[in-house]
This record gives C-alpha cells, structure tokens and sequence, in this order.
C-alpha cells in the first residue's frame, strides 16, 4: 500500500475537527433560523396557532437546546474570524491551530459566563 506525501491528507487534526464543527454549527444555525422564520409567520396566518408554538417552546429542553444554539453561534462566528485570519493573512496557516484553541477557550469562557444565568431561568432559579 502507497503512502501519501506528507502533509496532504487530513489526519483528524484540529484543522479537520475545526472544519467539521464549523459546517455542523452552520447546518445547525441555517435550521434554527429557518423554523425560527416559520413560527413566527404563524402570527400573521393565526394568532392563537403562534401562541401554542410558543408556548411548547417553553420547556427544560427548548431550553437547553437553547443553550446549545448560543454555544453553536458563538463558536461559528469566532471560527469564521479564524478561518478569514487563515485565508486572507499571510501568518495565518502557520498559526491556524493556536487560533483554534483561542477559539475554543473565548467560546467556553462566553459559555461559562451565560449558562449560569440562562439555566437558572430555564429550570426556575432565577
């Protein structure tokens, strides 16, 4: 079996793990806004049809999920600086992994600083 050269291939690096969650969090982000677009145009068809969408949406779980789209759009926008600093700087490849985890750390600090507050409301503390 032939090898590759080096350096051609993903090897399940950052580069690819980073690329992986930065299209799940666009899928992810593309349908929020699209289900997002469908309810609320339910106020123009029927009032009381909207009011019972929103109203289920009121539920641990719609709350989590909830949590999870901010982690989603966090990530997504920061990696996007990251993937523009990769593209359109000429350092940018050879400091692409660092800026990954820059990434990762800025998101799990914004994260940490969030949830406490938006877990409190979805399961009644606060």
């Amino acid at each position: 079996m032939a090898t590759a050269p080096a350096g051609t291939l993903y090897r399940g690096r950052e580069g690819m793990w980073s690329w992986v969650a930065h299209r799940v969090t666009g899928m992810l982000i593309f349908i929020f806004l699209l289900v997002h677009v469908l309810d609320t145009s339910l106020v123009r068809v029927s009032p009381e049809a909207y009011n019972a969408v929103i109203g289920a949406y009121k539920n641990p779980i719609m709350g989590l999920a909830e949590a999870g789209l901010v982690a989603a759009i966090v990530f997504h926008a920061f990696n996007g600086i990251r993937v523009v600093l990769v593209d359109f700087w000429s350092k940018g490849p050879r400091h692409q992994r660092v800026m990954l985890w820059i990434v990762v750390a800025v998101t799990v600090i914004l994260m940490a600083g969030f949830l406490p507050r938006h877990l409190g409301n979805v399961f009644g503390g606060a």
